[in-house]
């Protein structure tokens, strides 16, 4: 059982009211504070053991179902697509969905996800972001900076990481077993609210909805390794993913934050691990050659 559906329940009706007796009263009150210790405890007990590992075997709290998580995820990428102008290229629209569809198409069945919904943002942000139930949005400033498709499919591989590897239901599942938010989950459907926001922020919106909420170091070097991964497999160059970072660090001025400093990798450690993973990347960018994986993506 969910959080959310704990909370849609209502609770049993043995609240004290005007015609019940005082001693009935006591009673019904105490037992209505068991009744709410019980389920507290019940929950408490659920998330301590709602363990499990990500594709790369690090250890996750994972709590939500993976039904419940992709609704929430479908939820406010449709509040997105409200809020944000797509771009009206259909140039610009068709080139990023053929480099995302080349990405997407090298996601292991394993992982549920039927379709996906690619919506290219009219916005000056160098930005990009995947969210659970497979939407996937990137902003046109991005390709101010993802200089060709090679680098392009390096950030989508990276943002598709994050959702395959459950990134979103991890930082939720996080949220409520340290934070009093047993009620957040069925926000998603309300009105507008910090508490909603803060949501779509633990998905993977971020600043997007005004709160920024970075994935932590953690999550960044894993989507890395997998997106690297993913970009490699569908035939496009993983050593552009290198030069990706070195445009990102060009682009920030090197204004950047100290590592110590910051929840993510610094763009000169997350290099230093792109290059680790180099060889093996490039194996498979031989194999998808081999296979005929050439995209051929223009803007």
């Amino acid at each position: 059982m969910s959080l959310a559906s704990l909370n849609k329940k209502p609770l049993p009706t043995c609240m004290p009211n005007k015609k019940t007796p005082a001693k009935a009263r006591f009673h019904k009150t105490q037992l209505y504070r068991w009744i709410r210790s019980s389920l507290i405890i019940g929950i408490s007990a659920s998330l301590l053991t709602a363990c499990g590992s990500s594709p790369t075997g690090r250890y996750q709290l994972k709590y939500f179902p993976n039904d419940e998580i992709n609704q929430m995820g479908v939820q406010s990428f449709m509040e997105m697509k409200g809020q944000m102008p797509a771009t009206k290229s259909t140039r610009t629209s068709q080139y990023v969905n053929c480099v995302a569809n080349q990405v997407i198409a090298q996601v292991p069945e394993k992982y549920g996800i039927d379709s996906w919904e690619v919506v290219v943002f009219d916005s000056e942000q160098v930005n990009a972001f995947a969210l659970p139930g497979g939407k996937v949005g990137v902003y046109t400033g991005l390709l101010n900076v993802a200089a060709n498709q090679h680098q392009l499919a390096a950030v989508i591989g990276h943002e598709l990481a994050h959702v395959l590897a459950e990134h979103g239901n991890e930082r939720v599942s996080t949220a409520h077993a340290s934070k009093q938010g047993l009620d957040l989950a069925y926000k998603i459907s309300g009105a507008p609210s910090p508490e909603k926001d803060q949501l779509f922020a633990l998905l993977g919106l971020g600043s997007q909805v005004g709160i920024v909420m970075p994935f932590g170091r953690a999550q960044e070097s894993e989507a890395d390794i997998i997106g690297l991964e993913l970009m490699a497999k569908a035939g496009f160059q993983p050593q552009q993913a290198v030069d990706l970072w070195q445009n990102m660090a060009k682009a920030s001025g090197g204004k950047s934050q100290p590592e110590l400093l910051s929840t993510h990798p610094s763009n000169e450690t997350r290099i230093k691990d792109l290059q680790k993973e180099m060889p093996k990347a490039n194996r498979l960018y031989l194999e998808a050659q081999a296979a005929g994986r050439i995209p051929k993506c223009k803007a």
